[in-house]
């Protein structure tokens, strides 16, 4: 039993001697890590005191290789949640929601983070007057490490009711105004073995027909078993 034990421990002091810096938590768990390299990496805990009138808080998340990765929650130092955000390769992606001291939710954001490696993301395109209709796919670069993309919110805390809605598209806000229908520079498609924007295909424009075809047309309109022709010939 007593080699047993020994060689349990070993195994512990073996895990341990694998990081450069850590921290043992209350619940026996090993935080706040750092490899050889240098590198945060796990689970981690940061406490910031008060300091010239900027309140203090705790945050709690995850690192790879020294970059934050998932949900990360932070908390006033009376333990109020304040805010829950989500990270990929160390930005803001995807949702985040913001509270007040009561935990009442204030504030909900949209992110998109870019890949350091392949700055390329395929994203879909909504229509400004019905967030479910997809208009189109695109393939942009994007040039920040992270940009508001998607829905905003902002809420009541009193009453929970959303105030004010805004969208965006890689960092632009869409407005009312807006051609949804029409790609944006900032939406132009991207070659990504290039790096630069796809030249847009000229639509074939349709030739005018003559006024005497017209003229049979609006005649005929209407009537059944007429075939009308107009001018084109089949290939």
């Amino acid at each position: 039993m007593r080699y047993i034990f020994s060689f349990v421990l070993l195994l512990s002091l073996g895990a341990k001697a694998q990081w450069k810096n850590y921290i043992i938590g209350v619940k026996g768990d090993t935080l706040n890590r750092v490899d050889a390299k240098g590198l945060k990496q796990g689970p981690w805990f940061f406490h910031v005191d008060e300091l010239r009138g900027n309140p203090g808080y705790e945050e709690e998340g995850f690192f790879v290789n020294d970059q934050r990765e998932g949900r990360w929650v932070r908390y006033s130092l009376q333990g109020d949640k304040l805010a829950i955000e989500n990270y990929r390769w160390g930005q803001k992606d995807g949702k985040c929601q913001y509270f007040n001291t009561a935990e009442d939710l204030i504030r909900e954001e949209s992110w998109l983070a870019a890949n350091p490696k392949s700055p390329y993301d395929t994203i879909p395109v909504y229509d400004i007057n019905d967030a479910t209709k997809i208009l189109r796919f695109q393939i942009v670069k994007l040039d920040e490490a992270s940009v508001k993309h998607g829905t905003w919110r902002y809420y009541d805390p009193q009453t929970g009711r959303i105030e004010k809605t805004e969208q965006y598209v890689l960092n632009r806000l869409k407005t009312k105004d807006d051609d949804t229908a029409q790609t944006t520079d900032e939406l132009a498609p991207i070659d990504p073995a290039t790096g630069k924007p796809v030249a847009k295909k000229e639509e074939k424009k349709q030739a005018a027909k003559p006024k005497e075809v017209l003229e049979y047309e609006k005649k005929n309109a209407g009537k059944k078993k007429i075939k009308v022709r107009d001018g084109s010939t089949g290939g």
